[in-house]
């Protein structure tokens, strides 16, 4: 039984040492048969981007070529006529994974690092550079302060074009990492700057350039590195195009779990990691996929494997209507948004660009197309039972932390409102600012948030029509032989009158026969609760 690849992403290390394998190979047909002269590929984190373009570097790459050419025997592309076109070119590959400095100062040091190495990769061509050019050269290789560096893989294409009179392919993996990197610690502009020049010089009418490949999350549009590139082809979870070249397909989980003998373990393997829809492909998450072959048990793997700052800022922020929107995705409904594939991280957290940026992060997919081809509007779902509860979880470890929210819904459940007004009321005190707490829509989002624990047990819906009115938000028990809630919130203007309003929103509940639903639907026991707040204290009536 061959050994898993966890946290291998070097293609020569997966082959020399036998581990298991899936062959994707076969996309490099349509790499080279493709007429565009710069390919973005966007994809979640954990799918494969990494060995994916360490694959291509193995194959284009001049260097070692006829030691290279054995690590592709009996593969796909063995069997096609572009197996030709193995090590015939120079090839730069330089992965940004590992720029995660909090500071740019410390950024732009760990960056002019990552390019000294990579041009010590290439030292042998020194000898062929004229003084102008070696001077260049040693700048960034010997790391000085006046290198080159924004221009660093323009004048590296140069170089080694010089050298092998042969065009040069050049590999750029997580090219978006720095760039959100900055964003978390503020100095984004900084970041941009540098990025513009260094990304763009390469790519924008290089006479040197072969092909350019690059992968990300997401397509920044702000960063302008590509305003001028009129032969960019960006290959997002959209696209029918390379659909299946990162994340696994059905049959290619089947035979994994064939060749490891638990087959029969396939139905529960594709509820928790399959869902994916990345163009006309439905796709399992690879990550997952191998550490379940590892250890042979359904739980989430993809929860912590990033610092998922982007996930846990959309928790942080949250609004009211993004919490409706994700109790229907909890309830296993769809949302309907629009999608045009290209994110802005100057206004990455605005209400419209959440659900785009969940969408390309992985912890949505597309249901379907609605609309004709040029529009751009998408029903969203939750891919599986693993996205689900890292979801859930990332959103509990970021509001409340884990062991006061789950004694808060424990005490809801049980009927025990007292205790459950006891920790609301410290939930409140210790995650929220008075700058939050100025309105209604913020209690009402902060509840529909905390009810995600309950989705296993309870439907929850929030500003529907029942009886007379529309009532905030009813837990429903999927058991009809356990109890429903009734939650209405109010505001009121001073702490004296706490009390008073959060009766006022029990009567509420009464007069507009908001339980009617419950009751046509065969809940007898029902507890009415009338919740008021004024800034971060609050007042909790039942009945």
């Amino acid at each position: 039984m061959k050994k898993i690849p966890i946290g291998v992403d070097d293609f020569k290390e997966i082959i020399s040492n036998d581990f298991y394998y899936v062959d994707k190979t076969k996309s490099i047909e349509d790499i080279l048969s493709d007429g565009s002269k710069v390919k973005l590929f966007t994809r979640p984190r954990r799918f494969g981007k990494t060995l994916n373009m360490s694959t291509l570097k193995y194959f284009f790459d001049i260097n070692n070529a006829v030691e290279n050419r054995k690590l592709f025997n009996g593969l796909d592309i063995e069997k096609s006529e572009y197996i030709s076109e193995h090590g015939k070119y120079p090839v730069i590959f330089i992965s940004m994974k590992g720029i995660k400095a909090t500071t740019w100062l410390a950024s732009l040091f760990a960056i002019k690092g990552l390019i000294a190495e990579l041009y010590n990769e290439f030292e042998f061509i020194r000898d062929i550079l004229n003084k102008a050019e070696l001077e260049k050269f040693d700048k960034i290789w010997l790391k000085k302060d006046d290198g080159e560096y924004e221009n660093a893989l323009k004048n590296l294409t140069a170089f080694l074009y010089k050298y092998y009179k042969k065009e040069v392919i050049l590999l750029i993996d997580e090219y978006d990492n720095p760039l959100i990197t900055a964003h978390k610690y503020d100095f984004y502009e900084e970041a941009l700057s540098f990025f513009k020049v260094f990304y763009g010089e390469a790519l924008k009418t290089n006479p040197y350039l072969k092909m350019g490949i690059m992968t990300g999350i997401i397509r920044v549009i702000k960063a302008g590195i590509f305003s001028d590139l009129n032969n960019l082809s960006v290959y997002s979870i959209l696209n029918d195009f390379y659909s299946d070249f990162f994340g696994f397909t059905q049959d290619e989980v089947k035979k994994a779990l064939k060749d490891f003998n638990i087959e029969y373990e396939l139905p529960d393997v594709k509820a928790w990691y399959n869902g994916y829809k990345f163009g006309n492909s439905d796709v399992y998450n690879p990550w997952s996929i191998l550490k379940f072959l590892q250890f042979k048990k359904l739980i989430p793997y993809w929860i912590d494997t990033s610092d998922n700052y982007l996930i846990n800022k959309i928790s942080k922020n949250a609004t009211s209507d993004t919490m409706e929107a994700l109790q229907a995705l909890f309830s296993s409904e769809s949302v309907e948004e629009n999608i045009n594939g290209n994110s802005d991280l100057s206004i990455l957290f605005d209400e419209e660009e959440i659900w785009e940026l969940l969408l390309f992060s992985g912890y949505l997919t597309i249901d379907k197309k609605i609309g004709e081809d040029y529009e751009n509007v998408y029903t969203l779902r939750l891919p599986n039972r693993e996205v689900k509860e890292f979801f859930k979880q990332k959103f509990i470890d970021v509001n409340f932390g884990e062991s006061l929210f789950r004694n808060t819904m424990e005490a809801l459940k049980k009927n025990k409102i007292d205790n459950f007004e006891k920790y609301l009321q410290n939930i409140i005190l210790k995650s929220t600012s008075y700058n939050d707490t100025k309105n209604e829509d913020f209690y009402h989002g902060l509840i529909l948030g905390m009810t995600l624990y309950l989705d296993r047990d309870y439907y929850i819906t929030s500003n529907r029509e029942s009886g007379l009115g529309r009532y905030d938000v009813i837990i429903e028990p999927k058991n009809k032989n356990n109890r429903g809630f009734i939650l209405e919130f109010k505001v009121a203007k001073s702490e004296k009158e706490l009390e008073k309003v959060s009766e006022e929103a029990i009567e509420q509940i009464i007069n507009k026969k908001y339980d009617i639903s419950l009751k046509e639907r065969g809940i007898r026991d029902i507890t009415l609760i009338g919740i008021a707040f004024f800034g971060k204290i609050l007042k909790v009536n039942y009945k």
